[in-house]
């Protein structure tokens, strides 16, 4: 969308100037014959891309096809090997990365104002200063002339959005998470109001509140937007137009995310007609070709069949795309009606008192979604369910046949490291068969020779995914899930909805993919002061009945 009704300031400027005009796009960002090979493989070859004023972009591909590489590219922190970039003059281009950096001593409020060391101390002087003194007078002019009364209350409504309290906005951002920290950073670039917005999977810390308030900012958002995600609901609710990397180029579909998945098997089958046609055409001209090459009477003909073909440009057969791979794993073992309980549970560290006299019962075939906001304590009470932390006081009650596998994002204790990984996957199965295991890794992006790899060399997120291959092939009756789509593409995100579909054990995770939670999720729990409010249905259903997002809350 473009036009005077969205856009930036600097934007409404050049309409009104007449150095662009509202009536025809305009290119905010163009790429021209880009090529790019990283460590001897070609990830772009020729690939053309254009952004314009307004245009919402999602960035789409598997791990390792260059999507990050292009931000750096298009940032300027690489060189592509040819090609051109070019990127309005007059449009101002902001960028959030995976990660933040050390925020020194800045508190949430003045990094999220996106302001300067002098601004800095002047809010300082504002803050130290008696209120009746020349100092804070001066002080105070100064904060007017850089625009301070502006951007302080624009930072504050959107701080408050991201799942800041007030109370949080003067404290120093280094005693906060790094994912509080990141949404700071986030919050400083929709303050700015950049023209050009590149979001590198921007959902990634936040809790699913302060996500859905997010995703209904950026749909009013007068600049153009390119995002790299893995949360196909995000997508959907956000993008009007989307890029996949394919084959070394940047093929463009019309529409969100959904829509791409549907044009992109279109493409293909219109491909593979076309192919299959061309195919059927060379074979017809090549049958009389070698029917008549040696009749003296039709010489003539078969030479201008043989340069036909020759002339031919030749369709490849195109690739078909990547499909979900479909495994059977086995089922747990059947566990008793009460799977498990906490009674009566205290749980406090310090003076962060997060549960009182909580009770929960979760029964056989319950499938529970944990929600709330960031430190209420979702990732608390599954460690206790897991009994990797214990209660301050009250019971914990398993049942005698519960088996329970504890998924975390940032543990995988469960590995031998000696092992490779496809050695790890086979002795969990308790004997799978090598090239069942291999597909299956596959499908969570360990490919060829990643499957030969020890796992004490795998990052991180390996781990991780590793981890999560473990409990598919051998399942625990119970099983808990914190955050399992981090570190997984979109295939493998489905491949893993695919196989929990089938799981006939107990099922209680935590995340912030709505698209995960829709699929999966028949209990709602939300999680707040301490509190566990249980819904008897799904998420939407918990929406309806909570009221959790009222009109107040999607203010902007």
């Amino acid at each position: 969308m473009t036009g005077p009704g969205h856009a930036t300031q600097r934007h409404r400027k050049f309409l009104d100037s007449g150095v662009i005009s509202s009536d025809i796009p305009f290119a905010m960002l163009t790429i021209k014959k880009m090529t790019k090979a990283l460590g001897g493989r070609v990830l772009f070859e020729n690939a053309e891309l254009t952004i314009n004023w307004g245009e919402r972009v999602a960035l789409v591909g598997p791990n390792g096809a260059g999507k990050s590489t292009l931000f750096k590219i298009i940032l300027g922190e690489e060189e592509s090997d040819a090609g051109t970039v070019e990127r309005e003059e007059y449009g101002l281009v902001g960028y959030l990365a995976q990660e933040a950096g050390d925020p020194g001593e800045a508190s949430i409020l003045e990094i999220s104002m996106g302001i300067s060391e002098e601004l800095i101390k002047v809010m300082e002087t504002m803050r130290t200063a008696a209120k009746d003194s020349g100092e804070f007078g001066m002080a105070q002019d100064r904060f007017e002339e850089l625009n301070g009364y502006q951007l302080e209350p624009k930072a504050k409504k959107i701080l408050a959005g991201l799942g800041y309290s007030q109370e949080d906005f003067s404290r120093p951002a280094n005693v906060f998470s790094g994912g509080w920290i990141m949404r700071a950073h986030l919050a400083r670039l929709l303050v700015e109001e950049p023209d050009l917005l590149m979001l590198d999977e921007p959902t990634n810390h936040l809790d699913l509140n302060s996500l859905m308030w997010f995703q209904r900012y950026l749909k009013q958002y007068p600049g153009a937007l390119l995002i790299i995600s893995h949360d196909r609901s995000f997508m959907d609710g956000v993008v009007e137009k989307v890029y996949e990397i394919d084959e070394q180029k940047f093929i463009a579909y019309e529409g969100n995310y959904s829509k791409f998945l549907q044009l992109k098997d279109e493409r293909y089958e219109q491909q593979l007609k076309a192919f299959q046609n061309q195919k059927k055409e060379i074979a017809r001209i090549q049958e009389f070709i070698d029917k008549f090459r040696s009749v003296g009477s039709k010489a003539s003909q078969v030479q201008s069949r043989i340069k036909m073909i020759e002339k031919m440009d030749k369709l490849p057969k195109p690739r078909k795309p990547r499909k979900l791979f479909h495994f059977h794993f086995p089922q747990p073992p059947r566990s008793t009606q009460r799977v498990i309980s906490l009674e009566n549970v205290d749980k406090a560290y310090g003076d962060n008192v997060l549960y009182k006299n909580l009770d929960v019962h979760i029964e056989r075939g319950d499938r529970i979604v944990l929600v709330g906001p960031n430190g209420a304590g979702k990732s608390t009470l599954m460690k206790m369910l897991a009994g990797i932390e214990k209660g301050d006081a009250g019971k914990r009650n398993v049942g005698t046949t519960t088996k329970i596998g504890y998924f975390s994002q940032h543990r995988a204790v469960t590995l031998n490291e000696s092992n490779s990984v496809l050695e790890e996957v086979v002795e969990a199965s308790g004997g799978m068969r090598e090239n069942e295991a291999r597909s299956i890794l596959g499908s969570f992006l360990f490919k060829k020779d990643d499957v030969s790899k020890r796992v004490k060399i795998l990052s991180g997120g390996e781990k991780s995914r590793l981890s999560l291959v473990k409990f598919l092939v051998d399942p625990p009756n119970l099983l808990l899930m914190d955050e399992p789509t981090t570190h997984l593409d979109l295939t493998s995100i489905e491949a893993l909805l695919s196989a929990l579909k089938q799981y006939e054990g107990t099922l209680v995770f935590i995340s912030h993919d709505v698209h995960f939670i829709r699929s999966l999720a028949e209990h709602t729990w939300h999680i707040a002061n301490g509190e566990v409010k249980k819904y008897s249905g799904g998420y939407d259903y918990y929406l309806q009945k909570s009221g959790a997002f009222g009109e107040d809350f999607f203010d902007v």
